[in-house]
């Protein structure tokens, strides 16, 4: 019965440290923000020892707004910069901050796991959507011993308002990084991501250091509002591309009402692996005029040869409308592992020659135009 309801109530963190994912009950209450009723919150044990509430998808929080057009922010001097913040703090010097909430996104059928990071900065490290967050995980470099770890770049996964909507906050969609041994047939322990594991595993009122915020690639053009953006990730790639959608869909924002279109491709191995999938949806149906999306599932679609469908096996279904955007100047966006772009390469080639084109010289052209924006890792 809880897990009915998991799939059919969104869920809400609200800031404090009197949350803790430690618990193994059942929190259902009410949430009041900006004025607005929010839906039911639900909070659940991450850590539990219980397989069965572990294997919860929990949906983060502010899909639960139906019933508000848009969300309010603040503060809206968030806006008056001409120029994106960068870099305010160093490695040497980073800034701690605090973790308000770690939720797990994907359900128990995904290949490993993902979880959304809420990151109390107290409006100190402010940021523009598509930017990132250095990361220095605690402990240790083995390799420099006496020293810090490196700093891990990871792209923010919310708008600059936060997912709380007051300028305090920023979000990261972490993926856990884990070695699978093939001859003993069962993760390997004591092969393990640093950074990831350290943030997957955190618990509301943990410190941690950033740095940063770092990034113009893959900043959104703002100064034509009825522009196409044409979106592809794979994974936690999609991470940039939740803020854009939050900017344009979510948050009411004075200075920027969106008006163009925003089609997002997102490729995962299979259903429960979607990420922000409700947010997305609800998007879908409240501006079909101004939002596509495409999902390439590769362990449950096929493509038109019979094979796997890879978000580049989407790109190529919707090829001719693609090229026909980017030749009326839509902004083009990658973001994902590096492996996604050989094989989107190769289909984009593909196309163009089949168009007459020479790909080559229209990816230069692209590039020239500032419609081209990749940041891959």
């Amino acid at each position: 019965m809880a897990h009915l309801i998991a799939s059919q109530v969104a869920v809400a963190v609200p800031l404090g440290n009197d949350l803790s994912l430690k618990r193994t009950a059942l929190k259902v209450s009410n949430l009041n923000f900006q004025d607005k009723s929010w839906a039911l919150v639900l909070t659940f044990d991450l850590k539990a020892s219980n397989s069965q509430l572990r294997s919860l998808r929990v949906t983060c929080m502010s899909v639960q707004q139906a019933s508000v057009p848009k969300v309010t922010v603040s503060p809206l001097e968030l806006e008056d910069a001409n120029e994106p913040p960068l870099n305010i703090y160093k490695p040497k010097e980073p800034y701690t901050a605090t973790i308000v909430s770690v939720e797990r996104l994907v359900g128990p059928k995904a290949p490993g796991e993902t979880c959304h990071i809420v990151i109390d900065h107290g409006g100190n490290v402010p940021y523009w959507e598509g930017q990132s967050y250095g990361v220095i995980p605690p402990g240790e470099n083995p390799k420099k011993p006496g020293s810090p770890h490196n700093v891990r770049l990871y792209s923010i996964a919310s708008t600059r308002y936060g997912d709380n909507f007051d300028g305090k906050t920023a979000s990261l969609c972490v993926r856990r990084a884990v070695y699978y041994d093939s001859e003993i047939g069962k993760e390997d322990p004591s092969k393990q991501g640093v950074c990831s594991n350290f943030l997957c595993n955190s618990k509301p009122g943990d410190k941690i250091k950033i740095t940063g915020p770092s990034g113009k690639i893959m900043l959104l053009p703002e100064d034509d509002p009825n522009a196409t953006h044409i979106m592809i990730a794979t994974g936690t790639g999609v991470a940039p591309f939740r803020g854009y959608l939050r900017r344009m869909f979510m948050e009411l924002v004075p200075k920027f009402k969106f008006g163009g279109l925003a089609w997002l491709f997102l490729g995962v191995a299979n259903t429960d692996s979607l990420l922000y999938d409700d947010e997305f949806t609800k998007y879908l149906k409240d501006y079909p005029d101004n939002f596509r999306y495409d999902k390439a599932l590769s362990r449950e679609q096929k493509n038109r040869s019979r094979g796997k469908m890879y978000v580049q096996d989407k790109i190529e279904e919707y090829s001719d409308e693609i090229f026909k955007l980017l030749d009326n100047g839509a902004h083009i966006y990658f973001c994902g592992l590096k492996g996604m772009m050989p094989g989107i390469q190769d289909t984009l080639k593909k196309v163009a020659e089949q168009r007459g084109e020479n790909w080559e010289e229209k990816l230069s052209q692209l590039k020239k135009n500032k419609q081209w924006h990749v940041e891959v890792y």
